[in-house]
C-alpha cells in the first residue's frame, strides 16, 4: 500500500523471485505502485551505482521500464554502454535475487517506509546533489518542514564546551524553525538531537549501518525520541553493519539533506571534515566553530576557517548567513520565533539577583575554574559556591569536573 506518497511494506506484501517485472507500468515522475522490487533489482545489477541509476529511472519513467527496455533503448536512451546494458537486460544473479527477497520479506514486518528518488516526498535537496541515494529507509516521519534543515556534525570525542556550543547552536536552530540532521554518532551528534529535540523542533538522524541497526547501541532511546518527533534514515540494505567505509556515503546524505553544515569540533583526521568537504562539493555553506589552538578537537574546524568556511559562534550567524537562500514567507516566520527565544532568555538573565548577575556576568564562553570566578568577582569563596549551585538550578550554568563550570 502507499501512505503519503511513499512506499509501505506491510505483512501482506510479498514479492516472488520469479517475477522480475512491475505489476503496473511506470509513468514518468511516480514510482511504481505496489512493487518496490524493481527498484532493488535494478540497484543490484552490477556497474549501475546511485547517480546512473537515478539517471535512468528518470528517463525511461521508473525502474520497471529500464528493466524492460531493449539493449537499443538502453544504449542509445539511456546513453550507457553496451556491456552495461546487457548486464541490465540479464540482470542480478540467482542468490542477490534471493536476498532481495529475504529484504523485502524483512522489511514487511517492519514499520518502516521506503521512499523512492520519484517519490513525492523524498527529499528535495537531496535530489540536488551528484550521487543521491535511489532508495532511502525511513523509520518517523518526513515532513515538508525538513526542506529548511542545517546538518550540526562534530567529534565523538567532544569536550563540554563544544557539547555546550553545540545545544545551544540546536536549540536555536529549532526554535526558529530549522530541521536539524546529524549522523547519532556519539559527542557533537548526539547532543544536536537531543537539544533540536528539547528545544521543540524536529530533527533528522541519518545511519551508517542498516536501519534495522542502532549505532552506537546505547543511543537507542535517543533514536526511538527521535522517530517520534522528525525520522531515521538509511540507504544501506537491512542487517549492514556500521563499517568505517559506509560512514563517507552516509556523510553525503547528512549534507545534501541541508542548507548548510556547521562542524562545532572536530580533530584533523575526523569524518566531520570529509561531510564539510562534501558539503562544499554540493554548494551548500560550510560554517565552523572556532576553538583553541592547544584543543586537538578545535584543529579541524579552525582549519576550516583558514580555509574559508564560515567562522559562526551563534546560531543568529548561521540564520543571517542562510536566511538569503530562503522563501520570504519562511524568513519571516523564522525570525519571529528567533526573536521570541531571544526575549525568553535575556528575560531569565535580568531574573537573576545582584550577586548572580556579577557572578553570570563573569563567566566567559570557556570552562573556569571556581578560583578565577572569586578572583575575578572579588566575591568571598562560600558566597560563589551557593551563588553557582543557584545559578545551576535556575540552569544557567553547568558545573563540570575538577571544580570548574560553564555559562548556559
Amino acid at each position: 500500500m502507499r501512505r503519503g506518497g511513499s512506499i509501505v511494506y506491510s505483512n501482506a506484501l510479498r514479492v516472488r523471485s520469479e517475477n522480475l517485472m512491475p505489476h503496473h507500468s511506470d509513468k514518468a515522475g511516480t514510482s511504481t505502485v505496489l512493487d518496490p522490487r524493481p527498484w532493488f533489482v535494478l540497484r543490484a545489477v552490477p556497474g549501475i551505482g546511485d547517480a546512473l541509476l537515478c539517471r535512468l529511472v528518470q528517463s525511461f519513467g521508473g525502474p520497471g521500464a529500464v528493466l524492460r527496455a531493449s539493449l537499443d533503448e538502453l544504449t542509445q536512451a539511456g546513453g550507457i554502454s553496451p556491456a552495461l546494458a546487457r548486464a541490465i537486460r540479464t540482470g542480478p544473479c540467482v542468490e542477490d535475487l534471493r536476498a532481495i527477497d529475504r529484504e523485502l520479506t524483512a522489511l514487511g514486518r517492519m514499520a518502516v517506509r521506503v521512499v523512492t528518488y520519484l517519490d513525492p516526498d523524498y527529499p528535495a535537496r537531496l535530489k540536488t546533489i551528484h550521487d543521491p541515494p535511489p532508495l532511502l529507509s525511513v523509520s518517523g516521519r518526513l515532513s515538508e518542514a525538513d526542506r529548511h534543515a542545517v546538518a550540526i556534525v562534530g567529534t565523538r570525542d567532544a569536550t563540554p564546551a563544544g557539547r555546550l556550543v553545540t545545544e545551544r547552536l540546536s536549540r536555536g536552530l529549532a526554535a526558529a524553525g530549522l530541521t536539524v540532521v546529524s549522523g547519532l554518532a556519539r559527542g557533537i551528534d548526539a547532543a544536536a538531537h537531543r537539544s533540536a529535540l528539547e528545544a521543540g523542533g524536529r530533527t533528522i538522524a541519518v545511519l551508517g549501518c542498516g536501519i534495522d541497526r542502532t549505532y552506537p547501541p546505547e543511543h537507542l532511546a535517543l533514536r526511538k525520541k527521535i522517530e517520534e518527533r522528525g525520522s531515521v534514515l538509511s540507504e544501506l540494505p537491512l542487517g549492514a553493519y556500521p563499517h568505517a567505509y559506509h560512514f563517507p556515503k552516509r556523510n553525503r546524505i547528512i549534507s545534501g539533506l541541508s542548507f548548510g553544515v556547521v562542524v562545532v569540533e572536530a580533530a584533523p583526521q575526523s569524518g566531520s571534515l570529509i561531510t564539510a568537504r562534501l558539503a562544499a562539493e554540493q554548494g551548500r555553506d560550510v560554517f565552523a566553530v572556532p576553538g583553541s589552538v592547544q584543543s586537538e578537537q578545535s584543529r579541524g574546524t579552525n582549519g576550516l576557517i583558514k580555509q574559508g568556511a564560515q567562522l559562526v559562534e551563534s546560531a543568529e550567524e548561521i540564520l543571517d548567513a542562510l536566511a538569503p537562500q530562503f522563501e520570504p514567507a519562511f524568513r519571516a516566520q523564522m525570525r519571529d520565533r528567533h526573536a521570541t527565544l531571544t526575549g525568553l532568555v535575556q528575560s531569565e538573565s535580568r531574573a537573576l539577583d545582584g550577586d548572580e548577575a556579577t557572578l553570570y556576568a563573569a563567566l566567559p564562553a570557556e570552562p573556569v575554574h571556581i578560583d578565577e570566578l572569586i578572583a575575578k568577582t572579588g566575591l568571598p569563596a562560600a558566597s560563589v559556591s551557593g551563588l553557582l549551585l543557584s545559578l545551576e538550578l535556575k540552569g544557567a550554568i553547568r558545573q563540570l569536573p575538577g571544580r570548574s563550570c560553564i555559562r548556559v
